[in-house]
């Protein structure tokens, strides 16, 4: 897949996920985040959904951008993050302490890593011969 795409698509999901903190916390985090959560855990969750969006930022202007070591940190900044996200979704799974949604976000978050990870590859390949 082209870099392009692979930062579009996390721009706008990344997007989404930080509008749905900021905005809509408890529908957002169903089956995670009790109806009567207390107002203190509903603003903790809320300060994550700031970097989201500013990681959606950086994907989108970054999707056209030469290549370049600031794009190539952007890349491993995104693998770093969503392989993250997506081995913490694999031990909620496998745990089942996670919400049922979790399965989900881990084909998600997975896909995306991958998706990087094979931008990233296909970029130093072409860059090295």
């Amino acid at each position: 897949m082209k870099l392009r795409i692979v930062l579009s698509i996390a721009a706008v999901y990344m997007a989404l996920v930080g509008l749905g903190m900021m905005v809509v916390p408890r529908y957002f985090g169903v089956g995670a985040v009790p109806a009567d959560a207390p107002p203190a855990l509903i603003a903790f969750l809320r300060i994550f959904g700031g970097p989201c969006l500013g990681i959606a930022v950086l994907n989108w202007l970054s999707r056209n951008a030469e290549p370049s070591p600031t794009l190539d940190a952007v890349v491993l900044g995104n693998i770093v993050g969503f392989s993250a996200v997506a081995a913490n979704d694999v031990w909620g799974v496998v745990s089942g302490d996670a919400r049922q949604a979790a399965t989900l976000f881990l084909v998600i978050h997975l896909a995306i890593a991958l998706a990087f990870i094979s931008a990233f590859r296909n970029r130093t390949r072409a860059r090295h011969g």
